[in-house]
């Protein structure tokens, strides 16, 4: 039998989501699907700061989109806090792999 899992989308208004976030929402959650769908999800949600709605996968990849543009693969440095944006999943991949080249 399969467990059901839920998901909370942090950060968004209990009102109603925005068009530009419903948008935003559309497009990684479309990223994750082509991309990465066998990844876990850690977290869906809303940055106010930086106004992004992202997936954050347990990877250590972020699938974000700012105002329903198109989608950028993050990778956050957690020891600096420094941030690193790629255009494709592959080169998020490819720049934590080197980044650990035993993990």
């Amino acid at each position: 039998m399969k467990t059901k899992t839920q998901i909370e989308i942090i950060g968004l208004c209990k009102d109603g989501i925005a068009f530009c976030e419903a948008h935003g929402l559309s497009q990684v959650f479309a990223a994750y699907a082509n991309e990465c769908a066998t990844e876990w999800i850690m977290e869906v949600g809303f940055n106010e700061n930086s106004g992004y709605v992202y997936i954050a996968l347990e990877n250590g990849v972020s699938i974000c989109s700012m105002l329903g543009r198109e989608v950028d693969y993050i990778v956050t440095d957690f020891e600096d806090g420094e941030e690193h944006l790629f255009d494709s999943y592959e080169e998020a991949q490819d720049f934590l792999t080197n980044k650990n080249p035993n993990a």
